[in-house]
């Protein structure tokens, strides 16, 4: 009996350990999710901050699963709906706006760690950029999508400012494209992509230390 036990003990000591190490790693990159969103409200491209947190949402994806990655997009959104982006919005629909704001970080960080996941037994580079590509269309997307679902009131009143400003005729596609959230989106992927390089060492090393317990 003595001995079985001497045996069992270290794999659940290992597995304690790989455990409390996602604990800490989960808890650090929601950390990170929460002081890069509150940094980037005050950066703006238009009329909406820029985001910065879909780096974090990525490496947490491809640490620690999609699941994870659901999670962090969630908190993102959830710290979003206390910034001034969304005062607009709630004004016209709380429910609509909690499901829209929530709904695009939670899908950006799941299909970013399901595409991951895919991908990275055949190449770990091309998963990340992938995902990296993947989180800020699905992000901007499903924005888009509730905007022109619940918001098209707040979308034409920007459109025609928009227009009016530029002195051309309102066009509310083209201002959605290029006005609205056509330089946030470029920014978001430019910065995914660039650094998609550095993401693949965290990955690697934070892998590496979690294969060594």
């Amino acid at each position: 009996m003595d001995f079985n036990f001497k045996l069992k003990e270290p794999r659940k000591s290992n597995w304690n350990k790989k455990k409390t190490q996602t604990v800490v790693g989960m808890g650090m990159l929601t950390a990170l999710v929460a002081v890069l969103q509150v940094f980037a409200s005050g950066i703006r491209l238009g009329p909406f901050s820029i985001t910065l947190t879909l780096v974090p949402i990525i490496i947490g994806a491809a640490l620690y699963g999609w699941k994870a990655g659901a999670l962090l997009g969630f908190v993102f959104g959830a710290i979003v709906m206390f910034t001034p982006d969304v005062a607009a919005f709630m004004a016209i629909s709380v429910p609509a706006t909690l499901v829209t704001v929530l709904l695009k970080g939670t899908l950006a960080g799941l299909c970013a760690g399901l595409l991951y996941s895919l991908i990275e037994k055949k190449n770990r580079t091309a998963a990340v950029i992938v995902s990296g590509i993947a989180a800020p269309i699905v992000n901007t997307g499903v924005f888009l999508l509730g905007c022109f679902m619940f918001f098209m009131e707040i979308v034409h009143g920007l459109a025609a400012a928009w227009a009016a400003e530029k002195g051309i005729a309102e066009n509310v596609l083209l201002y959605v494209i290029v006005g609205m959230v056509g330089w946030n989106f470029l920014v978001e992927l430019a910065i995914n992509l660039m650094l998609s390089s550095a993401i693949v060492f965290i990955i690697k090393l934070v892998k590496g230390r979690i294969k060594a317990i």
